[in-house]
């Protein structure tokens, strides 16, 4: 047995988060149309499926969940189907009687969706009603019946009727139809891709192959925080891979409930309204989600056990593209080795990235700190984590180090990335494209020294990589300085002032706070020092960052000792109840409950719930032990 073999057995066949029989049929096309009710917060809809028959199937099985299925027509012939019991999370199984056994065939859903979908959150907008849908990971069953596994890729034709202007995962076609929208998308794309969105939506360019989308009240500010960056992450993404695939980079960014940083929609990106600050310091969101039209839309993970395949890739391309404009921005202001520049931004952004994956690893169950999965009967969602963004990346780090640097391992990315576009692909198959492309170089002896299993298939964190500290020296050596006026009992004068960041970059900042936090922890710092924090870090305690806000509220609440009437309580609840990012709604409602108490936490939660979209408002009852 090969060790592509061994590594291939140890994780399940088939996609086990789906009751779908995907590989009995290829999709050669489906075609989705979806009319918004408003009133009745429904989707009216048909899908059609052009099929091939791979296996001589008697049945089609088809994901649900709350559908309400009307109609079913096969080679244009009803069919009485049959939609069996449901179960949480996978939904009901929608079983299609084939007749014939055609090579070929035509299948049409009528279909509504209810109010238990979990995939389409009704809001009310800044402007007007709005709707948005959110399908990773197995939701898109809940929008319309579907292979939902993204072992499955589709090409889509694309049509929504609404008051409002719609958008959905493809390139806009013209229309003649009042109201109607018509989108094409001729490169196959997975279920969980498939989007919707419609309200009273503008436009605004921010570059010549970009548009930023959302309500008009946001607009200029939204165009402000991208415009700079938009066609230079492009650029610089194609270099790194190859030409854009998908014509235009558009992005929509959200109303606050959009419980995600960013969506990878395909031709328009979904974003947090989190990430417009004012200051352009989350605009790594969006060479994130740039990213993902590589790794992720291009070429996709086959099942959600192998996520670390999409968001590792990802997080991977996405610091060399954010060390790339360093290196670029280092060069225009005559900074002497802008190169090497660029590689310390993109150590310290993955500097950044270790903290997160310590304190996630620490927090998960140990099974889903493994980058493979077993998600026999498990729930995705129940999953997901910054384990596969980060211990994914550090996994491709490793590589890379281990095969001489970026420079010798800029040849197998491309390589890796042509050989697989289009489909979608398993760890053992990823592994064994490493052997394949650097056998003829004479590298092999290399790889033989990674630990696969390991990496792979055991828990908890990885050897701490060889990262270069240069601009995070300069953050620790503050802290250190903090740290020793604590262990002197707090004694002489407190010669600490904004002064001491001024010279900090948005990302320094961020290490600061959460350095400054972890080490406290060791430390009796007293109430009347954390209180005074606010007044010595003005701009800290001033921030629309969200990144900067999070942080710098578990300092402040972690150690100061606050009851829930006090102002700075009050704000940081408010504040939790306002966004609708998981990112910051679950840690900060487990601060509430950790930091204060528990009854304030889910005082809170009840109060704002109505806010969160279904997704996050399950897993904060999780957290809250409410379910």
């Amino acid at each position: 047995m090969s060790k592509f073999e061994a590594i291939s057995k140890r994780s399940h066949d088939l996609d086990p988060c789906t009751y779908s029989n995907y590989t009995d049929f290829k999709v050669v096309l489906t075609d989705l149309s979806l009319d918004v009710s408003f009133e009745t917060k429904t989707l009216n809809g048909k899908v059609i499926y052009y099929l091939e028959s791979l296996k001589a199937s008697k049945t089609l099985i088809l994901d649900t969940s709350f559908l309400t299925i009307s109609n079913v027509i096969v080679n244009n012939s009803k069919v009485q189907f049959d939609l069996k019991s449901g179960k949480a999370p996978f939904g009901s199984a929608l079983h299609i009687p084939l007749t014939t056994l055609s090579r070929r065939l035509v299948v049409e859903i009528d279909f509504t969706t209810t109010e238990k979908c979990t995939a389409i959150q009704f809001i009310q907008g800044d402007t007007g009603p709005y709707i948005f849908s959110q399908c990773q990971a197995i939701h898109a069953r809940s929008l319309f019946p579907c292979f939902d596994t993204p072992a499955v890729k589709s090409p889509y034709k694309f049509k929504a009727t609404s008051p409002s202007v719609c958008t959905m995962s493809g390139r806009p076609q013209p229309s003649s139809e009042q109201n109607t929208y018509i989108f094409d998308q001729p490169i196959p794309i997975p279920s969980y891709l498939v989007s919707i969105t419609s309200g009273h939506l503008h436009k605004a360019p921010i570059g010549p192959r970009s548009d930023v989308y959302c309500e008009l009240p946001k607009l200029k500010a939204c165009q402000f925080e991208f415009e700079k960056d938009m066609e230079t992450f492009i650029q610089i993404a194609e270099k790194l891979v190859f030409d854009y695939e998908w014509l235009r980079f558009d992005s929509l960014v959200l109303p606050s409930s959009f419980p995600y940083g960013g969506m990878e929609i395909p031709n328009m990106t979904q974003l947090t309204p989190t990430l417009i600050s004012g200051d352009r310091t989350q605009v790594k969101v969006m060479a994130h989600e740039l990213a993902h039209s590589w790794s992720g839309n291009l070429v996709t993970n086959c099942s959600w056990e192998h996520f670390w395949l999409n968001e590792g890739w990802t997080v991977y391309l996405e610091r060399r593209i954010l060390g790339a404009i360093a290196a670029v921005e280092a060069k225009e202001e005559g900074k002497s080795n802008p190169e090497e520049y660029g590689e310390q931004v993109r150590h310290f952004n993955a500097i950044i990235g270790w903290n997160a994956l310590v304190e996630t690893v620490n927090e998960m169950d140990p099974k889903f700190t493994k980058l493979v999965w077993d998600l026999e009967n498990g729930d995705p969602d129940d999953a997901f984590s910054r384990i596969p963004y980060e211990k994914g990346f550090n996994f491709l780090f490793h590589i890379e180090t281990t095969l001489g640097g970026p420079k010798e391992f800029d040849a197998f990315i491309k390589y890796y990335f042509k050989k697989f576009r289009y489909t979608s692909l398993d760890s053992a198959q990823f592994i064994e494209t490493l052997y394949e492309f650097y056998e003829p170089l004479n590298k092999t002896h290399l790889l033989d020294k990674i630990d696969f299993d390991k990496w792979l298939f055991e828990s908890g964190l990885p050897d701490y990589p060889n990262f270069d500290t240069t601009l995070a020296d300069q953050v620790y050596a503050l802290v250190d300085k903090w740290v020793q006026y604590i262990k002197d009992g707090e004694n002489g004068i407190l010669e600490f002032s904004e002064a001491d960041v001024q010279a900090f970059e948005g990302n320094q900042e961020m290490l600061f706070i959460e350095t400054l936090t972890d080490r406290f922890k060791d430390y009796n710092v007293s109430i009347d020092l954390i209180r005074k924090l606010p007044e010595i870090y003005p701009k800290f305690a001033a921030s629309a960052n969200g990144e900067i806000l999070a942080r710098w509220n578990e300092l402040l609440i972690k150690y100061g000792k606050f009851t829930s009437t006090d102002d700075q309580v009050i704000f940081f609840a408010n504040w939790v109840g306002s966004v609708g990012r998981m990112k910051y709604v679950r840690p900060g409602y487990k601060l509430l409950m950790t930091g204060v108490s528990k009854e304030f936490a889910i005082e809170t939660f009840k109060k704002f719930e109505d806010k969160y979209h279904p997704i996050c408002k399950t897993m904060v009852k999780k957290d809250l032990g409410l379910v």
